[in-house]
């Protein structure tokens, strides 16, 4: 069997560039909302990969000095929003649910290749589902198929 010691300070040098790249959602997150990091009220970490003290210290400090939300477990935060979306769709989400409203959209763009491999988007992610769009396209050469 294979053991060999890992400290923090040498898994965080090694994943560096992993963890950094976990910015790259949360920033399109903001500007897909239209909203500003200032505008953030509340943080809420999900996923196991959120419990590794990089990652909410690169959270921390990317949302100027805020710290995470604690209260909620991050391996349960999709569960609870599953039955949270169960309780308003059934109508039995009381008082808790009252006025709210969770959207499921779409999270990539959908396209067709057209000349040239370039893709044409017919719906843009971040669009609520269902939904529907038609375009018409032609073929680019007689007797295409």
């Amino acid at each position: 069997d294979f053991s060999e010691p890992l400290t923090r300070a040498k898994f965080e040098e090694l994943n560096m560039d992993l963890f950094k790249k976990t910015l790259g959602p949360v920033k399109r997150a903001i500007e897909d909302a239209g909203l500003k990091k200032t505008d953030v009220k509340e943080i809420v970490l999900v996923g196991g990969s959120t419990r590794i003290p990089k990652i909410q210290q690169l959270l921390k400090d990317f949302f100027d000095g805020k710290e995470p939300t604690k209260g909620i477990n991050p391996d349960e935060a999709v569960a609870y929003g599953a039955a949270v979306q169960g309780g308003i769709l059934s109508g039995e989400g009381g008082e808790e649910t009252k006025g709210l409203l969770l959207l499921d959209v779409i999270p990539l763009s959908l396209g067709i290749e057209t000349v040239g491999g370039v893709m044409t988007k017919l719906i843009p992610r971040n669009t609520v589902i269902p939904t529907k769009k038609s375009q018409i396209f032609t073929t680019y050469q007689d007797q295409q198929t």
